[in-house]
């Protein structure tokens, strides 16, 4: 299964084709047990895949959307949610691949102004190879104003990742501060 093989596809998150769909909802059932499926229809999710050279879904991901306001501002936001690359396929480049994908897919205008997500401490040199930065000090605020949860909650090793698209997104506008995501109860950080 060679990488130059492997092809990425993009869909609105409802339009997935059933047989990859199903791989998908199984890819994220071993990844995170119990977990509900599927993202919050106002966030319009978009489904990233990665076949591999027999068709397989061999890595998937969600972009998600909204826009926020921070600093008396408000900007179009994207973030990552729901990176998984199938255990067999891991090591072979297929999850770096298709990050980097979502990242240019992105950046193309029209597009958000920012990507803002969380990921544990140890995935960030993984997110950084393919274009995302960490925010130094930097807190992503998710769920709901009266029931938020924030990258900095006990228990929690995250850290935000980011890349800025427009001139209107300046990196340090966002670097050591909170920001207010509320992404809502499904997607409650992505």
């Amino acid at each position: 299964m060679s990488g130059a093989r492997a092809r990425v596809l993009s869909y609105d998150a409802a339009a997935v084709p059933a047989e990859l769909a199903a791989q998908v909802e199984a890819l994220e059932a071993r990844a995170w047990p119990g977990a509900a499926p599927g993202h919050d229809p106002a966030l319009a999710p978009r489904a990233m895949l990665l076949l591999d050279a027999a068709g397989s879904v061999a890595a998937s991901l969600t972009l998600l959307h909204k826009e926020i306001r921070h600093a008396g501002r408000t900007y179009r936001a994207a973030g990552l949610s729901a990176v998984v690359t199938r255990a067999d396929a891991r090591g072979r480049g297929h999850g770096g691949r298709l990050v980097a994908a979502a990242r240019a897919a992105l950046a193309r205008r029209p597009g958000p102004d920012l990507a803002l997500f969380s990921c544990d401490r140890e995935l960030a040199p993984f997110y950084g190879a393919a274009g995302f930065r960490a925010l130094p000090g930097a807190v992503l605020v998710g769920g709901t104003p009266e029931e938020p949860l924030a990258t900095d909650a006990p228990g929690f090793d995250k850290v935000v990742m980011a890349a800025f698209f427009t001139a209107q997104a300046d990196p340090a506008a966002f670097a050591g501060t909170r920001i207010g995501l509320y992404s809502g109860t499904i997607d409650r950080l992505w």
